[in-house]
């Protein structure tokens, strides 16, 4: 049982990471690009656009962070 629950742990940690945001956005994008591609509509260009947004969003969340939460050291 020790087992499962580590495994389970590390799939979380490594699908979901620091941000959850993130996943459910890849996800959404990795969904919406099988329904265009499913009704045969050129779907290459989605999941690039939506990785560039999603790490724009990510960097600009933790830059907000930062300043208000600076780090000593």
């Amino acid at each position: 049982m020790r087992f499962l629950r580590a495994f389970g742990r590390f799939w979380y940690g490594f699908i979901i990471g620091d941000d959850w945001r993130v996943a459910a956005g890849s996800a959404l994008a990795l969904v919406l690009t099988w329904v265009l591609a499913h009704d045969s509509i050129a779907a290459w260009w989605l999941l690039p656009l939506a990785t560039a947004g999603l790490l724009w969003l990510s960097l600009r969340r933790e830059v907000r962070r930062e300043r208000r939460e600076p780090r000593a050291g």
